[in-house]
Formats: C-alpha cells, structure tokens, sequence
C-alpha cells in the first residue's frame, strides 16, 4: 500500500493519509463507504479536524473561453480535535452520502470524461492541505438509463458529457453546477436540429429531464443510420453512435427549451421510446411556431402505454440501447438507496420483453 503524503502547509515529516474505498462505482443518491488512514510521521501532530469533500472539475464560459477548475459539492467532517502520536497507526472509517444530483462518469462501461474524486482535508496547527483525489465513479440510475437508452435507440450520438457552473433555468438544482449531455440529432431529425443537450436532475421521488434543441448553425455533417441488426451503439458497449465529423453548416433558429418530471416508479410500465419521441417532436414544435421556451410538461407514472407492449420496449430500451447493461444485473449497487430497492427485478423484466417480442 503506498499512501499519499499530506505535505505542504503541514511540512515535511508529517502525518501520512490515505482513503481506502470499500465499494464501487456508485449511483446517485446512494452512499460510498471506506476509511480514512491515518499514520504517524516523524513527529506528534495535534489534528484539529478530518473532514471528507467531494470535488467535481467543472467548465465555467469566461469570455468565450472555457476555464476548468475543482469545486467542492459536498462535506462530511469525519472527527474533531485530536493527537497523532509518532508512528501512531489510526483508522476513520466512514459512510459518504452521495448527493441525488451527482453527475455520471460512466455508461454502459464507458467513461465520459467527467472528473469526480473524494479527498481528504486535514487540518492542523492552524492550516490546511489536502490529499490527492481519489476517483470516483458514478453509474446512471434506472431511469436516467430509460431515457439515455431510448434516446440511443432512436438514433442519437454522444458527443460530450461536460459539468457546467451555474443552475439551470427553472429547474429545482441545489448543487453549484450541472450535467450537460450533447448529443448529435437522429437521422430523421437531422434538418430540425443542430445538436440536443440533456440534463438528468434526480431526486429521492424522481427526475427532472431538461432538453434544449439548438439549431446555432454549428458544423455538422449528419449521423449515420443506427444499425439495425444490433442494439444501437452494442457493438462497442457504448449508448449512443460514436460522435460525426464536422461537415456542412446548419442554418441558424431559435432554441427551445422543454422540461419533464418522471418517476423512479414504475419504469416497466412505460414506452420510453415513444414517450422520449413526443419530448423531441414537441421541441421541435416549439421552435416551428417561433417560441423560444416550450411549456414545461409533466409526465406523471400514469403516462406510456399498457404493460405488456411497454414492457418489451423498455426491456429493449434499457438493454439493449444502452449496450451490454451488465449494470442492470447488479442492481444490488441499489442496496441503500431509498426507494429503488424494488427495481432489481428489472432484469428479468428484461429478459421477458426480449422472449415476447420473439414470439411476436
């Protein structure tokens, strides 16, 4: 085990920290636990507190350029006051609440860039240091795979997954920053729009879908024809088509804006791909009749169609569109998270969808 050294501020010959996660990736509103390690250095040290943070690199637009820069979105103080004997050996060990609105850094296997970490903060003598970061991973939830996966099936690629500082327009966001996927449009909305950006918002009841059609004339050459004989972006275990290579230039429109409320209930009960369709053709209608903002719109668990068709599309939205969803069979990560304990049986509902649409 090599530890990292708390140097700096503390000097030379002072403690050594480590933290050793027990269990990862994680899902949004779900909890990470480890310990935190502590060993003595060469000599004794009084620590006046050990605390916990939870860092993100975020974008921030300064002037048309992009700063990238560590945020803080979430503490938990481990201990108070206390003495380090030389060479002493101690260990903290630790329960961290991951917050609801937690980006992701990862789908279906794939890394998207996004940096997360978990370091510590030690404070002694009056000062301040931290240790290294250490990563973290974090895996969508079921409904944010329902709505990624349906949004693949239809066409969509992925080109960016970035965290960009500030709250979004109307949205109930409580962290200082927020994910923004930017996906490429599907073949058959290529001449309605330049680019999609999608920001997932869950909460304990549900999750807050915001989606902005852009049409700024941005370079875009078109995405290919998803492939019919396999899952849209399988092939390599990835959501979406990979990203277009720049080509021709879309004329310049308006953006419209369009927000949904779902719920963690009830997902075999939905036809995602028809529910996400009518989000995208209501954006697009917006635009047409020159309105700036669509109307928010909420869709209740009610909404989608009956069982049995809407279970064979979710089954295929889930896993297939996202590609190799593994993750959907180790819905014990979901041990711990308030609410969605009844959703493991999502994989079997998987496996019956794809049994009834071969009888079909």
């Amino acid at each position: 085990m090599v530890f990292k050294r708390v140097l700096g501020s503390l000097g030379v010959g002072g403690p050594v920290v480590d933290t050793v996660l027990d269990r990862e990736p994680v899902r949004p509103g779900g909890v990470v636990r480890g310990q935190v390690r502590l060993r003595g250095g060469g000599r004794a040290c009084d620590i006046e507190h050990l605390t916990l943070e939870l860092v993100a690199r975020v974008e921030a637009g300064h002037g048309g350029e992009e700063r990238a820069g560590g945020v803080v979105f979430d503490r938990l103080r481990l201990s108070g006051g206390f003495r380090l004997d030389t060479r002493e050996h101690r260990d903290v060990p630790f329960t961290l609440h991951i917050p609801w609105e937690t980006p992701l850094t990862e789908l279906s296997g794939q890394p998207l860039g996004v940096a997360l970490g978990i370091r510590i903060e030690l404070a002694s003598a009056g000062a301040k240091d931290h240790g290294d970061p250490d990563e973290l991973i974090v895996r969508p939830l079921p409904v944010q795979e329902a709505v990624l996966g349906a949004l693949g099936r239809l066409g969509f690629g992925l080109i960016a997954a970035d965290l960009r500082l500030g709250h979004g327009p109307g949205t109930g966001q409580t962290l200082p920053f927020h994910q923004e996927i930017e996906l490429t449009p599907a073949p058959r909305y290529i001449h309605d729009m330049n680019e999609l950006a999608l920001t997932l918002l869950t909460g304990p009841d549900g999750m807050e879908v915001v989606l902005e059609a852009d049409k700024r004339g941005r370079p875009f050459s078109g995405a290919s024809s998803p492939d019919t004989s396999s899952p849209a972006g399988s092939s390599s275990g990835g959501s979406f088509p990979g990203p277009s290579s720049p080509g021709k230039r879309l004329p310049g429109g308006p953006a419209a804006l369009g927000r949904h409320t779902v719920s963690h209930e009830d997902l075999e009960h939905r036809d995602w791909i028809a529910e996400v369709d009518s989000w995208i053709q209501a954006l697009i209608a917006a635009r047409t009749a020159h309105t700036p903002r669509a109307g928010a719109t909420t869709s209740g668990i009610t909404a989608g169609t009956a069982a049995g068709t809407a279970g064979g599309m979710v089954a295929a939205g889930l896993g297939d569109a996202l590609g190799n969803l593994g993750s959907l069979g180790d819905l014990d990560d979901l041990e711990g998270v308030e609410g969605l304990e009844g959703l493991k049986d999502l994989k079997n509902l998987r496996n019956a969808g794809h049994e009834e649409a071969g009888q079909g």
